[in-house]
């Protein structure tokens, strides 16, 4: 039988399922931006100002299990 999913809606549901899924594993994600420009609203409004944020370099997001460091 299989097990049906729903699907992730915002970006921080996304990113809390990584998480959950890569706590205690000692998993690390490297994502790496060469002139990425991302265009990043003031408000949620459709009239909102919007700044533009340029990225180069690169970003990575580790987990760590406490209560595993804590318990071994």
């Amino acid at each position: 039988m299989t097990q049906k999913t729903a699907d992730t809606q915002t970006w921080p549901d996304l990113a809390i399922g990584l998480y959950d899924q890569l706590t205690g594993r000692g998993a690390e994600i490297t994502y790496e931006f060469h002139s990425m420009e991302v265009s990043v609203p003031s408000s949620a409004s459709p009239a909102a100002n919007h700044a533009t944020w340029r990225l180069n370099g690169t970003v990575k997001v580790r987990t760590r299990d406490e209560s595993a460091a804590v318990r071994a």
